[in-house]
């Protein structure tokens, strides 16, 4: 398995090259003034004389049209259709000598050529945010953590779109052909859809920005679902050929985003809830025994009653290996959607509709490969190395597995904001369980010099427990075990039968009309049809796949409804935390004690951390990881990265969107 992952990976760089190679090469003279007459050449004769070069030597010619020379393919078409020539007339007009049609001509060129690399940017603009991605696993990465690439691709391709049209706006004035602007030509590049794609793309790139997307997220969030027209119009706008060279990345895309939808269609069994005194909840839910995520894992979850939309990712804090039949998240009380939630939680109600998709996180975590392992999180960002202690636990089952010491060190601003440590070992977890694991933990409370004398009923940590329902089911692969192996073929079909689809449409029914009529078929129509079809073959790959999958994992979900319907309903309970009435907790909490014990509380300070890591230098491999703030992880890498101690190896996660 690990050399057959090697050679796919190989050939995926070797792809990738090539395909970087083309997009280098379109720019150079060599490539417009050999490589495309050739091109031309071949297709012209492979055509009999066909007008429809579909994703061929079109590609090519089209890449730089009409960029200097004004009697370049591109506008004699326009020509031929009485469209442009007043323009021109009034360029050649203003001088006689043509000086300023030569000085508009490379003006025009410049726009063309500023829209032409904010093309580039699109071929990856969506790799990142392809959640089931087969790519971003080859090379080490996961949606979550590339979801800054994408970011910055959207940034730098929307500035460049902006200046092109921009450009072309300032060119059109000085050549009196402003209406361009609102051109739909039928045989050529539609000025229209262009202007719409910007219009669209320009309120998503201003509700993306830091400020709306972190303090107004449904603002950002509803603007962001025009994403499908903004391709639509963009597609239109750019053709069928420029299409097809961004293809890869929107093909992929649009098979996770179909395949998210048909795992989201499943309402969620929610089975019970815990709410901590720091205004944190954990959410447990139900999950068929074959379902396998990795540590600092993520689950997009919906809950409709909330919003109709809105889908928020969670960090989960469960194993895989130690807790079969469920998975458990935490969410922290903070914005509009998280409070609405912890008030229905703290409500009576029994039952809550819950959808969910993932879990989505990295291809492989080895918690112990690291002599020693440091964890440093702040507030909420401790999160993710719960589950990583667990999958330690889990480890340690194992007698001959080697465990690495750990020490976890957080940062609190409350004192009570420590009941979130009390999630470390899951609620059914006994003394033997955790003998092996030697942990220990530094906690800093930043915002109180003291430890609080009173304590309230607030103070509880309250358990609640849920109703099943006829619908609920468990979480599960989308397409079941070996989801990535069914991945491949969904990819792998749908993009075949979309290349066989194109082939009829066009031998049978474009390429006919060109010839028949002696007219170009229309521009705007060949991108809709590479789209349609395109969607026409992900919807019946990933449907067929999807129902054959569900077929075959008939008996064992019906063995995951009966293990739903079966689990008892309990009344809600409430304890005290581990840290505000220690000493009655119940004898069975014994491992909760010992979260306590192993723990020292700083109060007024934060974690110094240079000291703290470089205290380590004994340990021949020590990992670092680190959650939290910005200024935070840029501080431990730069002292991961100082040299100074050579026996550290960093590693940050960030779920800052």
């Amino acid at each position: 398995m690990g050399n057959m992952r090697s050679v796919v990976k190989m050939l995926m760089v070797v792809l990738f090259l090539g395909w970087m190679f083309i997009w280098i090469m379109i720019s150079t003279n060599l490539f417009k003034s050999k490589w495309i007459p050739k091109l031309a050449k071949h297709e012209s004769s492979a055509s009999h004389g066909s007008n429809d070069v579909h994703c061929g030597s079109e590609l090519c010619l089209f890449a730089y049209p009409e960029e200097t020379n004004p009697t370049s393919k591109g506008m004699e078409g326009k020509k031929e259709n009485g469209e442009g020539d007043d323009g021109d007339e009034a360029i050649w007009d203003s001088d006689s000598h043509g000086v300023d049609f030569f000085s508009f001509a490379k003006f025009r060129s410049f726009g063309l050529r500023i829209g032409y690399v904010g093309h580039y940017c699109w071929a990856f603009l969506f790799f990142p945010v392809t959640r089931t991605s087969t790519i971003l696993p080859l090379v080490g990465l996961t949606s979550e953590s590339s979801i800054k690439y994408h970011i910055w691709l959207g940034h730098v391709s929307n500035f460049l779109f902006l200046v092109h049209t921009v450009v072309f706006l300032i060119y059109w004035a000085m050549t009196n052909q402003l209406m361009e602007t609102f051109a739909w030509n039928p045989t050529y590049v539609s000025n229209l859809a262009g202007t719409i794609a910007m219009v669209i793309g320009i309120a998503m790139w201003v509700t993306s920005l830091p400020s709306y997307r972190r303090k107004k997220f449904e603002l950002f969030f509803y603007t962001h679902q025009l994403y499908a027209l903004y391709i639509i119009f963009y597609v239109i706008h750019v053709g069928d050929s420029w299409f097809c060279m961004i293809l890869p990345n929107i093909f992929l895309f649009f098979i996770d985003r179909y395949l998210r939808f048909l795992q989201s269609t499943k309402r969620t069994r929610l089975v019970s809830a815990r709410i901590l005194p720091s205004d944190n909840l954990e959410l447990t839910f139900s999950k068929t025994s074959g379902l396998q995520y990795t540590p600092t894992s993520i689950l997009f979850l919906h809950v409709p009653s909330i919003s109709k939309l809105q889908w928020h990712p969670f960090t989960i804090t469960s194993s895989s290996n130690l807790e079969k039949n469920t998975l458990s998240v935490v969410i922290r009380k903070q914005g509009s959607w998280t409070q609405k939630l912890y008030i229905h939680i703290s409500s009576s109600i029994d039952s809550l509709e819950v959808s969910t998709e993932g879990p989505y996180g990295p291809n492989s975590f080895d918690v112990s490969r690291h002599d020693s392992l440091i964890l440093v999180g702040g507030g909420s960002g401790v999160t993710p190395f719960i589950s990583v202690i667990r999958e330690l636990i889990s480890e340690s089952q194992n007698q001959s597995t080697k465990l690495p010491d750990v020490l976890l060190v957080c940062a609190f601003k409350h004192y009570h904001d420590l009941a979130l440590l009390d999630l470390i070992f899951p609620s059914d977890i006994s003394v033997s369980d955790i003998s092996r694991l030697n942990l220990r933990i530094e906690a800093y409370v930043t915002r109180e010099d003291k430890k609080p004398e009173t304590t309230d009923d607030h103070r509880l940590l309250q358990t609640k427990w849920f109703k099943p329902q006829p619908l609920d089911s468990p979480i599960s692969p989308v397409l079941g075990p070996n989801n990535f192996l069914w991945l491949g073929v969904v990819i792998l079909s749908s993009f075949v039968m979309f290349l066989l689809l194109i082939a009829i449409v066009t031998r049978f029914y474009v390429y006919p009309i060109d010839r028949n009529t002696g007219k170009i078929y229309n521009f705007s129509y060949r991108a809709l049809w590479d789209m349609f079809l395109g969607c026409v073959c992900i919807f019946i790959s990933s449907s067929i796949v999807f129902l054959w999958r569900k077929k075959q994992n008939k008996e064992g979900d019906k063995e995951s409804k009966k293990q739903v319907q079966s689990v008892d309903f309990q009344t809600p309970t409430s304890s005290p935390g581990s840290w505000f009435h220690g000493h009655e907790r119940e004898l069975e909490s014994v491992p909760y004690q010992s979260i306590v014990q192993a723990t020292s509380v700083h109060f007024g300070s934060k974690p110094n951390l240079k000291k703290i890591l470089f205290e380590t230098e004994g340990s021949e491999d020590v990992g670092v990881m680190v959650c939290g703030p910005r200024k935070m992880r840029h501080e431990v890498a730069k002292i991961c990265s100082s040299g100074l101690a050579k026996n550290l190896h960093f590693e940050a996660i960030s779920f800052n969107w």
